[in-house]
């Protein structure tokens, strides 16, 4: 399949044919969610919750995310790779926005880069786009904001609120953003959104009214067993078939079941018996 393209998802907005997108943080599950045609992944922030074990994504640092970008990049060969900005990447300044989103597409590999929030951040959209990096604009729950916003909780209930998330994805189209995510936002505003901005929209507990969806594939896999959000739907439990294997795994070994002879390497026999007669007597053989 060819290699997906912001013009690609463009059309695929036009003709109303929803989008796929994934988390991804490693070489072997980027591999295998390329060779399932999801069309784009993502390599989250939310690293570090479901891969380094925080208690949300605000430690995740520069490096982090450059080192995982790569991993990912070596197993993506069609879908379009997007980059997490982590926190405090771009919230300074323009410059550290510029060189920080170079590093991840130079270093990383990525495509393009996603980072958080609406009209606060247009101006630092605009200088991106103009100097060439593909943005992915964030409006919603933004994880990075989770002080402020009390908590992983649905934004837009109210109407100052709704009419604000309006605002601001207009203010990112305006920007320059070639996609947007809406997340943990009523499904009917989401849909609004949508129908409103000419760019597509990726939605997260956003309804189907969006252009795409978007998870994080822990939830997908069932892997991740701290936090479910309403929104997630598990399509497997690998930890539930990871447990049992490495229960296995230990019951075999304390049993002496593994390794088995046929996990062993052998040595000639001619070899064998020169080293025993080279031993000298006292020592075991």
């Amino acid at each position: 399949m060819d290699k997906m393209t912001l013009h690609r998802l463009q059309a695929m907005k036009a003709r109303r044919e929803p989008i796929t997108m994934l988390t991804a943080y490693d070489y072997p599950t980027a591999a295998l969610m390329d060779q399932a045609g999801i069309d784009v992944i993502l390599v989250g922030d939310s690293v570090g919750m479901v891969v380094h074990g925080f208690e949300n994504t605000l430690p995740v640092t520069m490096e982090m995310m450059v080192l995982h970008c790569q991993a990912v990049r070596r197993g993506t060969r069609r879908a379009l790779l997007v980059g997490d900005m982590p926190f405090m990447s771009y919230q300074a300044s323009v410059p550290d926005a510029l060189r920080n989103a170079a590093r991840l597409l130079a270093e990383g590999g990525a495509d393009a880069v996603k980072l958080e929030g609406g009209q606060s951040v247009a101006a630092t959209v605009r200088a991106l786009v103009e100097t060439g990096i593909a943005v992915m604009g964030h409006i919603g729950l933004t994880p990075q904001s989770i002080s402020a916003l009390g908590g992983f909780k649905m934004q837009g209930g109210t109407i100052e609120v709704a009419r604000r998330l309006l605002d601001d994805a207009r203010a990112l189209e305006a920007a320059g953003v070639f996609s947007l995510v809406l997340e943990a936002v009523p499904a009917r505003l989401a849909t609004l959104i949508s129908e409103t901005v000419r760019v597509p929209t990726i939605g997260i507990g956003a309804g189907a009214g969006c252009d795409g969806q978007v998870l994080v594939t822990h939830d997908v896999l069932g892997l991740y067993e701290r936090l479910t959000p309403k929104f997630a739907r598990q399509y497997a439990d690998l930890s539930g078939a990871m447990r049992q294997a490495f229960a296995a795994f230990a019951q075999d070994v304390r049993a002496r079941a593994f390794p088995a002879p046929e996990h062993e390497f052998a040595i000639a026999d001619d070899v064998w018996e020169t080293l025993v007669r080279e031993l000298s007597p006292d020592q075991p053989h």
